[in-house]
C-alpha cells in the first residue's frame, strides 16, 4: 500500500508544470521604485516623435477631443453676424444641436485631424414687414476638409403670415447664411490643426 502511494506522488511531481512554481522555489523579488536624481532626469532624452512618450515609433495613437470641439463650435457659431437680407434681417439666437465627434490621430509620426458634426441653429428676424420670423438652419453634415460641399436646410416654424410662394424666396435668401457659417467652420479647422 505504501508503494502505491509513493508511485502516485512521483507521477504528480514529474508531470509537466513548467509555468507553475513549486512551493520551495522563490520568484525574483519585485523591483523597488526609486526617485531619479535631477542629473539622471537630465540624461533622459526627450522623444522626437509626435504623440505620447509611450508611442515613440509613432505608429497609431488617437485622442478624442470632442468635448473641446463641441464647445468651440458652439462659441464660434454664436458669433455669427446678423444676416442682412433684401427686405429684412435674420440673427442666429441659439445653437440647439451640435452632435458629433472630433479626434486627433497620430499615424506614422504625422498628425491627422478629423471631425463630423450635425448642427442646428435657431434663428429669429424680420422679413418684408413680418416681425419675429423664427425657424432653424440645419447642417446635416459638417466634416473636416469638406466645407465646399456644406449644405444648409431651412425650416420655418413661425412664418404663418408669409405666403407659400414667398416662403420659398425667404428660404432661398436664408441659404446665404452658408458662407458665414463656412467661414466659422474654416476658423474652427485652423484651430483644430493647431492643437
Amino acid at each position: 500500500m505504501e508503494s502505491a502511494v509513493a508511485d502516485d506522488t512521483q507521477t504528480k511531481d514529474s508531470s509537466y508544470t513548467y509555468w507553475v512554481r513549486k512551493k520551495t522555489e522563490q520568484a525574483a523579488p519585485d523591483p523597488v521604485p526609486r526617485k531619479l536624481s535631477s542629473f539622471e532626469v537630465a540624461q533622459v532624452q526627450q522623444p522626437t516623435t509626435l504623440g505620447s512618450v509611450w508611442n515613440q515609433a509613432g505608429t497609431w495613437e488617437e485622442r478624442c477631443i470632442t468635448k473641446w470641439a463641441t464647445s468651440r463650435l458652439k462659441e464660434l457659431l454664436m458669433t455669427l453676424e446678423p444676416l442682412r437680407l433684401e427686405d429684412g434681417y435674420v440673427q442666429v439666437t441659439e445653437v440647439t444641436r451640435c452632435a458629433g465627434e472630433a479626434s486627433l490621430v497620430t499615424v506614422r509620426n504625422k498628425k491627422r485631424h478629423g471631425y463630423s458634426y450635425e448642427i442646428t441653429l435657431k434663428f429669429k428676424g424680420d422679413w418684408r414687414g413680418v416681425k419675429d420670423v423664427e425657424g432653424t438652419l440645419v447642417i446635416p453634415e459638417a466634416s473636416y476638409n469638406d466645407l465646399d460641399d456644406l449644405k444648409v436646410e431651412v425650416d420655418l416654424s413661425s412664418a404663418d403670415s408669409i405666403e407659400a410662394s414667398e416662403k420659398a424666396v425667404f428660404c432661398q435668401e436664408l441659404r446665404s447664411f452658408l458662407d458665414p457659417i463656412r467661414d466659422k467652420l474654416q476658423t474652427f479647422e485652423e484651430e483644430l490643426k493647431a492643437r
